[in-house]
């Protein structure tokens, strides 16, 4: 029986773009950080008149209609981690079940989460995408409104627990892109896994709020010097 209760803005029943393989992706209500380049501003809150209640039981009677279509769910926000103890529940039904059992579990969060919140997830996760928007604190905290300190640490506890998945890069031009920074940003990934999996995720300024609604956006030349740049500094799984 469902004992959990969670705020959900919204959902998509299948996308391949949300870790590996088709999957259906819930975004959850509510993040702990108020990024100037957030895409889905509207889920920044933690109450939202156009977010949802649902019950573990609704999430998996929505899996039950994308099954036949998805490898696994992934879960996002917002910062889904805020509701991990609905997660926690989910999840282990889905490990449970031999309904379920076939999917892979998978977390995309920002990373600012206490170890003890990993601890709990862990056990019922496949893996964690997680998003770095700088390896310098001082810049993090101007693109984040917070220090970056709890998601450095969670990398490094995810990287030792073989549940890292993929960092994902979040790009804006002349924001946290030039040579230098990305120079710094991989070696000191690389210093956590030499095989770190690093994918970029080029800003986009549709949907997002002012100031960064008015923000460059990267060019092909752009996009490719980030790349080149990331692989000569020794990333060698780039996507």
């Amino acid at each position: 029986m469902s004992h959990h209760q969670s705020l959900v803005s919204d959902f998509l029943p299948f996308t391949w773009v949300d870790g590996p393989g088709n999957r259906l992706v819930i975004f959850f209500q509510g993040c702990n950080f108020d990024c100037l380049a957030c895409h889905n501003p509207q889920t920044i809150p933690l109450q939202s008149v156009a977010a949802h209640t649902w019950t573990v039981e609704d999430v998996l009677q929505r899996v039950r209609t994308s099954m036949p279509f998805i490898r696994g769910i992934t879960v996002s926000g917002g910062e889904a981690t805020l509701q991990w103890p609905f997660l926690v529940e989910l999840f282990t039904r889905i490990k449970q079940d031999e309904e379920f059992a076939h999917l892979t579990t998978f977390i995309d969060s920002n990373g600012h989460v206490e170890p003890a919140v990993w601890e709990a997830l862990l056990p019922v996760t496949d893996g964690v995408m997680l998003d770095l928007k700088a390896v310098d604190g001082t810049l993090h905290t101007e693109l984040t409104g917070h220090s970056n300190a709890l998601v450095l640490d969670s990398i490094r506890y995810l990287a030792a627990a073989g549940k890292l998945y993929e960092t994902r890069l979040m790009l804006a031009p002349d924001r946290n892109d030039s040579d230098e920074q990305l120079r710094t940003t991989a070696q000191w990934l690389l210093g956590v896994d030499p095989l770190m999996r690093v994918k970029i995720n080029h800003f986009h300024a549709h949907g997002t709020r002012s100031p960064a609604s008015n923000w460059a956006e990267a060019d092909e030349a752009r996009r490719q010097r980030n790349r080149q740049v990331l692989l000569e500094a020794g990333v060698q799984y780039l996507c």
